[in-house]
């Protein structure tokens, strides 16, 4: 199928997104489409597949012209969009989700329960997923539903697949077998159009790349003529510097000790320091138990042994107000769910955490909570209409920089990343990796989860690595290299 969008522009009220934007696609090539957090990529995409309708502007499939009106109407035509943002219907299980509107029915128009589990078994097997198709979507991490959503558009007899950031949630493995289910549906004929901030995938995976820079078409290239630094130049129109920004901390005390911390099914005997000043960086696979390490820290996950120190003392954590009050915050996996009130405001965003600013003798004051809102937005250079604009209608590294402003006004000790780059674009990437460095600099105990394993040792001082719900060893960055942390991550040991 091929594709081509010409002079596309949209406008929400007075905002206009899409300026003469443009965009073509070939029949079975791999086509990234690349640009800052809030370029216009996803809004593109969504005007192709009828979720928004265009102000004016072309398209053309296979020379004809068209216009859905609805995603539904786009995916009968071939064309699939897989969103970053997940949707899944928590409650019900993998089966369910993968067939929901595609029922497969028998006599009287029954569920035919078993012929779906034994497709939806042979799709996953085909993913290389190992989750039962009986498992509730709820009980599954954020990189096993994105999986999911993976295997679901695969169910469809796609002539175009769009993807957007879609190895966001995944490990490295995952990825890689992504990227074999990608490449077999090129030479089945398959179009796909790959939207993502990862700048490596898109050299190793993509033909073209198409570069969109505050809603405008800025240039389309063949990968093998273009260099990383070109690709940076165009998104941004200018040059970024070094990608890991150096950090120069003597590293101080002791701030956080754990010693032996158990749950009684995801992981056992966990024990690690971090200092202060210091980036400890944690990597694993895809349910290796990282992320539940640092909710039992922080009081959401209970466990049946172990001690907490910070600054050498022993303290009680058992829920996150115990926690918050003991210096530590933490950023979550999840932003969307877990990190923000997406309905909100980004002054009620911020303020939530800092309530304790933000009042005088237990009353909330207007001027001290505009103060400290105008303060963030400018220090960590939200792009918004101002504090009132709903986090909802912001992109996905600004709602980040939003969760960051709230944690780090709460002045922590200790601070927990769980993937604080997550869906972030190179830009606001080198923003966030300033911040976790000025607060290395002011002395907080940084600790920083992520799948990303460059990031792993271009920002840490060293990489704990966890393997089934065990730490397999924690090594200094500067005797690290991927080979080493994925050994110890699929459970080896160094020589």
């Amino acid at each position: 199928m091929n594709i081509e969008m010409r002079g596309i522009n949209k406008s929400f009220a007075t905002n206009q997104v899409l300026k003469n934007a443009g965009f073509d696609l070939k029949d079975g090539e791999i086509h990234a489409l690349m640009g800052e957090n809030g370029a216009g990529k996803s809004t593109l995409m969504k005007i192709l597949t009828g979720v928004y309708s265009k102000d004016s502007g072309t398209i053309l499939v296979d020379g004809k012209e068209v216009h859905y009106k609805s995603p539904q109407e786009a995916e009968k035509a071939g064309i699939v969009f897989i969103y970053q943002e997940l949707n899944v219907l928590f409650d019900l299980t993998v089966e369910q989700n993968l067939f929901m509107g595609k029922e497969i029915t028998k006599g009287f128009g029954l569920c035919d329960r078993k012929a779906m589990c034994k497709k939806a078994q042979e799709i996953m097997d085909r993913m290389g997923v190992h989750i039962p198709v009986t498992a509730v979507m709820s009980d599954l991490s954020v990189g096993q539903q994105q999986m999911v959503e993976i295997c679901k558009a695969l169910m469809v007899d796609a002539k175009v697949l769009i993807m957007d950031e879609p190895t966001a949630a995944l490990t490295q493995s995952e990825t890689e077998i992504l990227f074999q289910v990608i490449q077999s549906l090129r030479e089945k004929g398959v179009s796909i159009v790959y939207i993502s901030h990862r700048m490596e995938e898109i050299f190793e995976l993509c033909d073209r790349i198409t570069i969109l820079r505050d809603g405008e078409y800025i240039g389309t290239r063949y990968i093998k003529d273009i260099t990383m630094d070109d690709v940076v130049r165009m998104m941004i129109g200018r040059e970024i510097g070094e990608r890991y920004p150096k950090r120069d901390v003597e590293i101080g005390a002791e701030v956080l000790r754990v010693e032996g911390l158990t749950h009684q099914k995801l992981f056992r005997d966990v024990s690690f320091t971090v200092h202060a000043g210091e980036v400890l960086g944690v990597s694993g696979l895809m349910g290796a138990g990282r992320t539940e390490i640092m909710q039992a820290i922080f009081g959401n996950l209970p466990v049946v042994a172990g001690k907490i120190y910070i600054d050498g003392v022993e303290v009680k954590i058992h829920n996150p107000r115990q926690a918050i009050a003991a210096g530590i915050g933490f950023i979550t996996e999840d932003r969307k769910t877990e990190g923000l009130l997406l309905e909100k405001s980004v002054e009620e965003n911020i303020e939530i955490a800092n309530l304790g600013k933000t009042s005088r003798k237990g009353i909330r004051s207007k001027s001290l909570r505009t103060k400290l809102v105008k303060e963030a937005i400018e220090e960590f250079h939200i792009k918004c209409f101002g504090p009132e604009h709903e986090c909802n209608n912001l992109s996905g590294g600004n709602q980040q920089k939003v969760v960051l402003a709230k944690w780090i006004y709460t002045e922590p000790k200790i601070l927990i990343l769980d993937e604080p780059t997550r869906g972030v674009d190179i830009g606001a990437k080198k923003e966030i990796y300033s911040v976790i460095n000025d607060l290395a600099a002011r002395g907080v105990a940084v600790i920083m989860v992520s799948s990303e394993l460059p990031e792993v040792l271009g920002m840490s001082d060293r990489i704990m690595v966890v393997h089934e719900g065990k730490v397999t060893g924690i090594i200094n960055s500067a005797d690290a290299d991927q080979e080493k942390v994925m050994t110890l991550a699929t459970g080896g040991c160094l020589a």
